[in-house]
């Protein structure tokens, strides 16, 4: 991957747990950490793997490797969010991770 590449602006958000004057748990989203990222569509067999299990929606960032990124967060891009599914270290050499997202629809929508 050249470092030109990566030239959309993208952020990791993680889940907090607050506490509202009720005392309930709620769950909300907090910025984690900006990054520069390649990012593109599935295609090919990648495509029509996900189409098989509704997951059209699904785009593939591409960042510089980064410690602290997980599953259980999220990636906003252009004002739409995605989920992350799968983080792969790219030949485990740590330069490199190609992250799988599935883009939120609106009634999956929550902050």
């Amino acid at each position: 991957m050249e470092i030109g590449k990566l030239k959309h602006k993208i952020t990791f958000q993680k889940p907090v747990l607050n506490v509202d004057e009720n005392r309930v748990e709620i769950q909300s989203w907090q910025d984690h950490k900006s990054v520069w990222s390649h990012v593109s569509n599935l295609q090919g067999k990648e495509y029509f793997e996900a189409a098989a299990v509704q997951k059209e929606k699904m785009v593939k960032f591409i960042v510089r490797a980064i410690a602290d990124i997980n599953e259980g967060m999220r990636i906003v891009f252009q004002d739409k969010i995605f989920n992350i599914i799968f983080i792969d270290h790219i030949k485990y050499e740590k330069k490199y991770m190609e992250i799988k997202a599935l883009e939120v629809t609106n009634h999956e929508h929550s902050d």
